[in-house]
């Protein structure tokens, strides 16, 4: 009866052995299995983050590039000169070297006479910004500088942005096309050649006003004035005036009066002779008139004429004394 329990108690010993044996056996295999998957599942999570990683350094890659390019600032400098000079046109000639010589061009150019008195230009001329306060300094000295406008604007932000905006553009625009290379199916063609040219527009445009904004900052605007004194200004100067300036003012004032004089004579001209009429007319009628009033008919003319001489007497014998005179009653001796 002792044997018994003994036993049972051995065959239970042996049966919580095996079954632990079988347990551990059985929760290896699921560990095995839940490391196989756990480790497919961080294969396939480090295959991405190292995609997303490439993508991100790729990102920051090309946006070093843009930092480091647009780095220095972005100036857009403009100027406006108004000067007189004796001959615009020498001036003209003198503004174009200057530029040309800077490494600049012209970018337009108006010429004009003004009332026939002086002549004007307007020139517009593009120099390199290195060459900017030099070119001014040049031109303001040609002549005697009436004014002065220059102004600098800072477009460094707009620099930045757009070449950000190129470099994320470019990014998009090669993403479509790898994504059309792998596409099979129709649809999805036509909907990623659709974002394409959507995408490829907007990089256009961008690169435009890129290009726009590298050319206004590397390329500095001068315009130009130029003016010539007109013949007023040019007589009323400051230098003293001269024998041959007398001389020159003497003869333009004589030719000035002969002038106005012969003017006024042509303009009274038919006033005196039409009074010359009527005074004349005045003249007959009235002395008509008179006489009517008077009844006194107008003497005759008289004729003017030398008394004729007398006749010489005939020669004949010499008169007899005269006898003597009678006495005088009244006298007395």
């Amino acid at each position: 009866m002792r044997a018994l329990p003994a036993f049972a108690a051995a065959l239970l010993t042996v049966s919580l052995a095996l079954a632990g044996c079988s347990g551990v056996s059985s929760d290896g295999g699921a560990d095995s299995k839940a490391d196989s998957a756990a480790r497919a599942e961080t294969g396939e999570q480090g295959a991405g983050a190292a995609a997303e990683k490439a993508d991100g350094q790729q990102r920051a890659d090309n946006g070093k590039a843009v930092d480091e390019a647009s780095a220095k600032t972005h100036v857009i400098r403009t100027a406006t000169l108004s000067v007189e000079v004796k001959s615009a046109t020498k001036a003209l000639a003198v503004a174009r070297s200057v530029a040309l010589d800077a490494g600049g061009a012209i970018e337009d150019e108006t010429t004009e006479r003004v009332d026939d008195t002086h002549v004007a230009s307007n020139v517009v001329l593009r120099v390199p910004e290195a060459e900017y306060d030099s070119v001014l300094a040049e031109l303001a000295g040609t002549g005697k500088l009436l004014s002065r406008t220059a102004n600098a604007k800072d477009v460094t932000e707009q620099v930045v942005d757009v070449n950000s905006r190129i470099a994320t553009q470019r990014a998009s625009v090669n993403r479509v096309r790898k994504l059309m290379d792998q596409a099979e199916d129709i649809t999805d063609v036509v909907a990623l050649e659709s974002q394409l040219n959507t995408r490829q527009a907007e990089l256009e445009s961008l690169l435009a006003k890129q290009a726009s904004l590298a050319d206004r900052t590397t390329m500095a605007t001068i315009t130009l004035e130029l003016s010539e004194r007109t013949k007023e200004e040019k007589d009323s100067g400051d230098d003293d005036p001269g024998f041959l300036d007398a001389l020159g003012g003497g003869w333009d004032a004589f030719v000035t009066v002969l002038r106005w004089t012969v003017v006024v004579v042509a303009a009274i001209l038919p006033f005196v002779v039409a009074l010359a009429l009527l005074f004349g007319l005045w003249l007959l009628f009235g002395a008509r008139l008179r006489l009517r009033r008077t009844g006194t008919p107008a003497p005759a003319p008289v004729e003017s004429f030398a008394p004729a001489a007398a006749p010489d007497p005939a020669p004949g014998p010499d008169p007899a004394p005269d006898a003597d005179p009678a006495p005088d009653p009244g006298k007395r001796d």
